[in-house]
């Protein structure tokens, strides 16, 4: 028998015993392989930096919508995409580094700097957390967005300018890198699963959100603040 012919040999009769005894097939069936996600600090080489820009980016309605609207637009009826980019550089273990976001909007040049990082639930880990889950049922966030992994948030306080005139000062600031939330094609989120605990993301894409918003409220808005600006990325580079 050539060797061909024995390796085909081989390949069917171990296709055949899977079958018979009822072993999964594939890469997670293999020996040590049950997937589970290792804490940062885990890994030896883990130097807690994070060099990460966004582009092809979209704006949840406008600077100017009349109240009541619905910044988060998860049924994405209300999308515009705007020129430039969003990039940080961040140290997740010392809470340092910095976010900026310049975008053209029709309006003007819209910029956004988170000026300090700070944590408002425990789970932000001092202001920059790296690997953990968020939204959705994850117990950390609120579940305006569908639980995911998020390789590295964000959470702080900044201002926001257009045409080099400032819009907001003091305001909270959030970025998050995800799983992909919305739909490459229709840019819809799914909020909760149809079934189990995973979240209705999927981890074969990325995006990069951020909002910046007012510490005053406004509950006829979705989400219920008097400002919620809201950008996300469908092209995530890391550098």
């Amino acid at each position: 028998m050539t060797k061909v012919l024995l390796l085909i040999s081989l390949l069917l009769i171990s296709h055949v015993y899977s079958n018979e005894t009822g072993t999964p097939r594939g890469a997670h069936s293999q020996p040590d392989t049950a997937m589970g996600i290792y804490l940062p600090a885990q890994h030896e080489l883990y130097d807690g930096l994070f060099k990460i820009t966004g582009h092809n980016i979209y704006q949840a309605g406008t600077l100017n919508d009349p109240s009541p609207w619905d910044h988060m637009d998860d049924n994405a009826n209300h999308l515009r995409q705007v020129g430039g980019e969003i990039i940080f550089d961040v140290n997740e273990i010392t809470n340092t580094g910095n976010f900026r976001a310049e975008l053209q909007l029709p309006e003007g040049i819209y910029q956004v700097e988170l000026e300090s990082f700070h944590e408002f639930s425990r789970c932000q880990d001092g202001g920059i957390a790296a690997y953990l889950y968020e939204h959705g049922n994850a117990g950390c966030g609120d579940s305006n967005w569908p639980k995911s992994l998020l390789y590295v948030a964000g959470w702080g306080y900044g201002s926001a300018s257009l045409n080099g005139e400032t819009l907001y000062e003091d305001y909270e600031i959030h970025f998050m890198v995800t799983q992909g939330m919305r739909d490459r094609e229709t840019l819809k989120v799914k909020l909760s699963p149809d079934s189990n605990e995973a979240g209705s993301v999927n981890p074969a894409a990325q995006q990069l959100d951020f909002y910046i918003r007012s510490p005053q409220r406004n509950e006829a808005n979705h989400p219920g603040r008097e400002v919620f600006d809201h950008f996300f990325a469908m092209e995530v580079t890391w550098r």
